[in-house]
């Protein structure tokens, strides 16, 4: 068993700390069942986690050199007036044109201009390494099942069940909604309830993409040309229960949005449903077969 260290009790007011008081610590919160395990991820899955990773990483370098792009233009005085969408197409044929007054500020203007197609060009072929990396995965028919879910694309797919591994450990939904920290905090005492913002605890990458995902439930349901493509992938049970999802997380931002909530609390809580229905797609197939 691996314990989670921030998890394990410790009294107030222990000053000292060795090895062998460490040791029968430790066997006393075993033997008791106050220590919280932790799931080691198998060979592949961490190797899937690594590489959706590095992904990541190279998007985010990609979104601070354009930041800095922006900024530089920004703060010589040139500013872009043919549209208000930046990195469009005609965006970079307005910078390919660009012409600075100074021979170092067109150098400056060139070389962040490599570094972005550089980067772009680096997450396109990471993610088509993500996509044949997949295809001997063992969790390939999670993907599908997830995808066919609105605003989970392949990407998000692969990265949800990379970080959260096998859903069976989780013994019910709202168990993976607690994990990805979008339940609300409480401190409540008799007849005293009072409840406060998300505890943001667990896997902070799970949670931004459950909160990216739920921004698609903001329009009215319905079943887009990439989202019937990807049911066509699945069988009857899975596109039944994604409908329903669809039905559900958006008529439920209408409502929310009705009552007065604010725009962000009331995607915070489409999440956090979403999250319910990822858990009860990821695990059909397994529970059917277990069974």
């Amino acid at each position: 068993m691996v314990a989670a260290p921030s998890l394990i009790p410790r009294k107030s007011g222990e000053r000292i700390k060795t090895d062998k008081r460490d040791a029968v610590m430790l066997t006393r919160l075993y033997r008791a069942g106050e220590l919280t395990g932790v799931a080691v991820p198998d060979a592949d899955d961490e190797a899937m986690r690594d590489l959706y990773r590095v992904r990541n990483d190279a998007k985010k370098a990609c979104k601070i050199t354009k930041q800095q792009l922006l900024g530089f233009l920004l703060r010589i005085g040139v500013v872009y007036g043919l549209g208000k969408t930046h990195w469009t197409k005609t965006h970079y044929k307005w910078l390919d044109a660009l012409s600075l007054p100074h021979p170092a500020q067109q150098l400056t203007l060139q070389e962040y201009l490599d570094a972005i197609r550089q980067n772009e060009s680096r997450v396109v072929r990471l993610e088509g390494m993500l996509q044949s990396s997949a295809q001997n995965w063992k969790r390939l028919e999670e993907v599908k099942r997830l995808q066919s879910l609105r605003g989970v694309s392949f990407i998000t797919a692969v990265g949800l069940l990379a970080e959260l591994g096998d859903l069976r450990r989780f013994k019910s939904a709202r168990q993976l909604m607690a994990y990805s920290g979008l339940v609300p905090s409480e401190n409540s005492s008799g007849n005293t309830v009072r409840r406060g913002r998300i505890t943001k605890t667990g896997n902070a990458t799970v949670r931004w993409m459950l909160i990216e995902s739920a921004w698609s439930y903001r329009l009215k349901a319905r079943k887009s040309s990439h989202l019937l493509k990807r049911l066509a992938q699945v069988d009857a049970a899975t596109a039944e229960l994604s409908w329903k999802a669809q039905v559900r997380l958006c008529g439920r931002y209408q409502r929310l949005l009705q009552k007065g909530k604010p725009k962000g609390k009331v995607i915070t809580c489409i999440a956090r449903e979403l999250a319910g229905f990822i858990w009860a797609l990821g695990t059909m197939k397994l529970m059917e077969q277990a069974a």
